[in-house]
């Protein structure tokens, strides 16, 4: 009878199965992903500032000269920021009860509310001016009956400002709800028991802690008003605001004669991110 077989003291492993020990397996795959993902954020945050640099370099300081030499371009540029802020004036008027609406009520046919104040969101611009064009022109009931009270929008200032409010009112919106949306609804309900009526109780309470909020989102809906172009052009091309100005000059004179005019713009967008960034800062 033989002896019973005993096992060996050393296991032979399998082929290539103790290359690297599985930490040092998986820290080496970390680093690895650390790199890929550090080398696209850079490369996408090179996208974004690389033009930006090169364009405020390249005409940065004729623009600054032309704001004061220019004369079409002083005039563009002050139509433009009045008419911004007189759409985000009229966006916050309207928008701010909508706004409130949203966040504190809810009721059958909320939520295509909501998608239909975003809708301009994602209509092409220049497809917003033409639906603008069709409710508002001269041609149309309502754009003849405000023509005959003696109020044009088409070609007008006023046409500015409805494109302006229509492309930017679904930012102001959107962030007013969401201040509104931060804040406790309790404290209107104390409110409420101390013998407020529910307009004294959102003026003495929630508009206070939602001021910084809505102001934030009146700067986004300023900022985007500035920057519209396609509905502007298809609704108003004359008299024309400073991004009218600087496709005009591209197309009739070239890229130099737009560089200053573009330069400038860029040069204005730093207004409502300064003005954005010293909102946070103060929370």
């Amino acid at each position: 009878m033989s002896p019973p077989a005993t096992s060996s003291p050393m296991q032979l492993e399998p082929l290539g199965a103790s290359r690297l020990p599985p930490a040092r397996a998986s820290g080496t795959a970390a680093r690895i992903a650390t790199v890929v993902v550090a080398l696209a954020a850079s490369l996408f945050l090179l996208f974004i500032v690389t033009p930006v640099f090169g364009l405020v370099g390249a005409g940065g300081w004729r623009g600054l000269t032309s704001i004061v030499a220019d004369q079409e371009l002083r005039s563009s540029l002050l139509l433009t920021l009045a008419t911004a802020s007189a759409a985000t004036m009229l966006g916050a008027i309207g928008g701010t009860p909508l706004a409130y609406l949203l966040a504190r009520r809810r009721f059958r046919g909320r939520a295509l509310l909501a998608a239909v104040l975003d809708l301009p969101l994602v209509i092409p611009h220049p497809v917003a001016g033409i639906a603008l064009l069709l409710v508002l022109g001269r041609a149309t009931p309502i754009g003849s009956a405000l023509y005959a009270a003696g109020l044009r929008v088409a070609g007008s200032a006023t046409g500015i400002i409805c494109a302006m409010l229509f492309v930017s009112a679904p930012l102001y919106v959107s962030a007013a709800r969401e201040a509104f949306a931060r804040v406790d609804a309790r404290y209107e309900a104390v409110a409420r028991t101390l013998g407020d009526n529910a307009w004294r109780a959102f003026r003495r309470v929630t508009l206070p802690l939602s001021r910084r909020g809505l102001v934030a989102a009146a700067v986004v809906m300023w900022a985007r008003a500035v920057s519209e172009f396609g509905a502007i052009v298809v609704l108003t091309y004359n008299p024309r605001v400073a991004s009218v100005v600087a496709y005009d000059r591209f197309v009739s004179y070239g890229l130099r004669e737009a560089l200053p005019v573009a330069a400038a713009l860029v040069l204005l967008a730093i207004i409502p991110l300064v003005a954005l960034r010293a909102l946070r800062a103060e929370r």
